[in-house]
């Protein structure tokens, strides 16, 4: 579905250009204070980052003028920043590679952005920094469509999580199946009581993390000195697809192992058809089923099972 796009959004986006343009200096004529244009800069960054790359490729990537990227690179060859060799599948084109003036030449032009955006920054406070660049995240994620499926992680649980991994929680299942807030309560329950009896030594709560959001959860909590329990799996609808559920049951698993369970146990749904099916290709198996009205809703409860 598009989007109906205003004069007011259109206004709003031409300001901000304005004003990053004008913020960042990028409209001075040099960049940095230095000798080279900001697409000069750009064309050099690029062939810092690769080399041997073929003339045509900078200009598709940068969106550049044929015309005006060939009087760049005549330029830098005048200079002797670049080397030139006609490439073997069409000697009409040519790879570029920074020669080693060239190489001098991005190093001092790149440690002078690094100052002048360092410069800038120190002026913020920590948070208004961290709210800066995750905007500028923000911007990049929303304007820029992914070619590859996003990356994620895990990390450890910190200060905060939990209200997320409750609230998160919360919403999922009211939406997914209509389940009513005393399952928040619940969640609620585990989560303070995790916080409060935690076990560094035997218990972990994990948290995936696409961009620095947080999209999932699972515990590892204890049992009994022998049994680890797996609570709480959930993945945010805009991380399905990547491989977050079964990564989580499989740290889970590996967590239980090197904190010395044997056997690890877990109690879910028959309508959590996804997650059961996380469940089974990690070795667990189906040992009990029964039936309950939990939630607001008649469910059947399942407890599944697996020797580590």
């Amino acid at each position: 579905m598009s989007f109906n796009c205003t004069d007011d959004h259109i206004a709003a986006v031409r300001a901000f250009n304005r004003f990053y343009t004008r913020k960042l200096g990028v409209l001075d004529q040099h960049l940095g204070k230095s000798p080279f244009s900001l697409s000069e800069a750009r064309v050099l960054y690029e062939l810092a980052q690769r080399d041997d790359l073929a003339a045509k490729e900078i200009g598709n990537e940068l969106g550049l003028d044929p015309g005006y990227l060939s009087r760049i690179v005549q330029s830098f060859d005048e200079k002797g920043l670049i080397a030139r060799r006609p490439l073997p599948a069409d000697r009409r084109q040519y790879q570029l590679s920074l020669t080693a003036k060239g190489r001098q030449a991005f190093a001092k032009l790149n440690l002078g952005s690094q100052n002048e955006i360092a410069a800038m920054l120190a002026q913020l406070s920590t948070s208004d920094a961290t709210r800066l660049t995750q905007a500028m995240a923000t911007i990049e994620a929303v304007l820029e469509r992914r070619s590859q499926p996003a990356a994620f992680m895990l990390r450890s649980h910190r200060v905060g999580d939990m209200g997320w991994v409750i609230s998160r929680q919360a919403a999922a299942y009211a939406a997914d199946y209509n389940w009513d807030i005393s399952y928040e309560a619940l969640v609620a329950e585990i989560c303070a009581q995790f916080i409060k009896d935690y076990d560094a030594a035997r218990e972990h709560c994990w948290i995936a993390e696409v961009d620095g959001e947080p999209v999932g959860s699972i515990f590892l909590v204890k049992a009994t000195e022998e049994i680890a329990k797996l609570r709480l799996l959930q993945v945010e609808k805009k991380a399905r697809g990547l491989g977050v559920g079964r990564a989580l049951v499989e740290q889970c698993i590996q967590g239980a192992r090197e904190r010395g369970y044997s056997r690890m146990t877990l109690w879910t749904q028959s309508v959590l058809v996804a997650a059961r099916g996380i469940y089974q290709s990690a070795g667990f198996k189906l040992v009990k089923e029964e039936k309950h009205h939990s939630f607001g809703q008649s469910l059947v409860g399942e407890t599944w099972e697996r020797d580590l």
